[in-house]
């Protein structure tokens, strides 16, 4: 343990990373890419080409991701997927670990070919060792999603065991049941006649309506439209709001477009008259649907204008033949989303490890350790201010 902690001072991750180039995600032929994600084993929306391509070239903090890219035994079809980056370059650990490269939304899980899910998981590992890397660190995966399941196979047959460094419960919409009927039994008869009380006040201002675009043609100003509210709020006071920050902008307007071609995207915007009140970015991957971002005018807060776009965008997912679940992307225990969508999935983060018995590995689990320690205690001093000053729950 000493010799490793020694020869890692001496060759610290940062010239390893150096060294050890991975392929640039812009090598990764775009219509294998696709087809990859037609044939993925557990939907994602954040490493469709279209949108891990936009954050990685211009997302402030994500740009420049390499990839891990498995491909079969012929070598002429990809069958695996996973966008990384160095532990080095990830929270300045000098280890010797890849870590996955984050594609904004809370959600890492690797694409892996439905037709050949073992042979993937093993070439990605190996893809792994190859760039030198001791250990993968897998942020925000689904713990008991196929992609995790698939890898947890491969480890299982060669003697390995990941580690789970921390995890939460997030809630999901099972969108194969009707709408009205999850509503009410999620929210009770008494709130849903509150929450409509509120929307009679809102159209005071004007009819109120639900709008969903999908065109480029449309699509384009009704992002505009989200990212003005979205920056109105206290969002925009924190400095956290997409147009804030010229490179989060230019990701989020490229990855909407790009993906709207391909009808994995859509805007969704609640009006008063002519007045936008809320709106939010949902992608969709298969049979999934993932809601984003959340914007609100503040100035009509008291009518829940966050709360009314969910409902309608509940209804609307419900509906739709094409989309059996949806996933929140929120927090644990979010006070607006979680009382609505009453499904839950574990996400969680995972250390794995590439060889048996490797001494380098219990180093990089005691480094993250001791960082998941340090940011725990980060979000309860957070937490306690926000609660002081009553400001809104963690942004989405």
């Amino acid at each position: 343990m000493v010799d490793i902690a020694q020869e890692t001072a001496i060759n610290p991750a940062s010239t390893w990373d150096a060294a050890r180039a991975r392929v640039p995600l812009t090598s990764i032929d775009p219509g294998q890419w696709r087809a990859l994600a037609q044939r993925t084993i557990e939907p994602n929306g954040y490493y469709l080409p279209g949108w891990e391509l936009a954050v990685s070239a211009t997302a402030r903090g994500r740009t420049e991701a390499s990839a891990l890219a498995a491909l079969d035994a012929s070598s002429t079809r990809l069958i695996g997927l996973m966008p990384v980056i160095s532990l080095w370059r990830a929270w300045k650990i000098p280890l010797p670990a890849l870590v996955s490269a984050h594609p904004y939304g809370t959600l890492c899980s690797p694409l892996i070919d439905r037709d050949a899910p073992i042979e993937a998981a093993t070439r990605l590992l190996q893809q792994a060792r190859e760039a030198g890397a001791h250990a993968l660190v897998l942020n925000d995966v689904a713990l008991d999603g196929a992609a995790m399941t698939a890898l947890n196979q491969v480890l299982n047959r060669d003697g390995l065991k990941p580690r789970l460094l921390s995890s939460y419960i997030r809630a999901s919409l099972d969108a194969t049941h009707d709408g009205e009927t999850l509503l009410r039994e999620a929210l009770g008869a008494r709130k849903l006649k509150e929450l409509r009380r509120q929307r009679h006040r809102l159209e005071e201002t004007g009819p109120v309506a639900f709008e969903v675009a999908r065109e480029r043609n449309e699509i384009g100003p009704a992002l505009e439209t989200f990212l003005q509210l979205e920056a109105s709020g206290w969002k925009g006071e924190r400095g956290t709001a997409l147009i804030q920050h010229a490179g989060d902008a230019s990701f989020i307007r490229r990855a909407v477009a790009t993906l709207a071609e391909t009808a994995q995207c859509e805007i969704i915007t609640l009006r008063a008259g002519t007045i936008p009140v809320a709106a939010g970015i949902v992608l969709r991957h298969q049979d999934r649907a993932f809601f984003f971002k959340l914007g609100i005018d503040e100035r009509f807060a008291k009518y829940s204008p966050g709360v009314q776009l969910t409902l309608d965008l509940t209804r609307h997912l419900c509906a739709d033949p094409a989309i059996a679940s949806a996933d929140s992307m929120a927090c644990a225990d979010h006070p607006m989303i979680n009382p609505i969508w009453r499904g839950r999935f574990a996400i969680g983060d995972v250390l794995i490890p590439l060889r048996r018995k490797d001494p380098a590995v219990a180093l990089i689990h005691a480094a993250l350790t001791g960082l998941n320690v340090a940011h725990q205690a980060a979000r309860r001093v957070v937490h306690r201010l926000r609660k002081g000053k009553a400001t809104p729950p963690p942004a989405r």
